[in-house]
């Protein structure tokens, strides 16, 4: 997705981690560079984030930052990792005007990687929707 389809905040904040298109594509695997820095998008129901029950936190799949807690997690029948709230200060959000909608995209706060999008039909206490892509996080079981 080009730069023009989104607010250029994303593209032009110093984040902490910084690397060239070619850095992040020796790391990543082809469909987490896609999502990750192209702001692409998983097919629904195919990510195995999507039924992980375990105890854990999901990390972002480019920098390893801390995103979502475990006990945040809910079924949402989406077909994608659905959050009702993020850690203190581990994603930001920018206006995604892509596909003649818009939208609340969010970004992994040290990195800038796209993680997926954010809507106000979640359960309570926030009444959040973390809509994310699986393959832009990585699991770290705890306990």
């Amino acid at each position: 997705m080009a730069l023009s389809k989104r607010d250029t905040a994303t593209a032009d904040a110093d984040y902490p981690v910084q690397k060239s298109d070619a850095e992040w594509k020796a790391e990543l695997s082809p469909a987490a560079f896609r999502v990750l820095r192209e702001h692409g998008t998983e097919r629904a129901g195919t990510s195995p984030l999507n039924a992980e029950k375990r105890h854990g936190v999901f990390c972002c799949a480019g920098c390893g930052h801390p995103l979502f807690d475990s006990e945040t997690k809910f079924e949402s029948g989406t077909g994608w990792p659905s959050f009702w709230a993020p850690e203190d200060g581990a994603v930001g959000t920018t206006t995604d005007r892509s596909f003649f909608m818009v939208r609340t995209e969010v970004h992994c706060a040290n990195c800038g990687g796209h993680l997926g999008h954010v809507f106000p039909d979640g359960p309570p206490p926030t009444g959040q929707r973390y809509c994310m892509n699986g393959v832009a996080m990585r699991f770290d079981p705890t306990g």
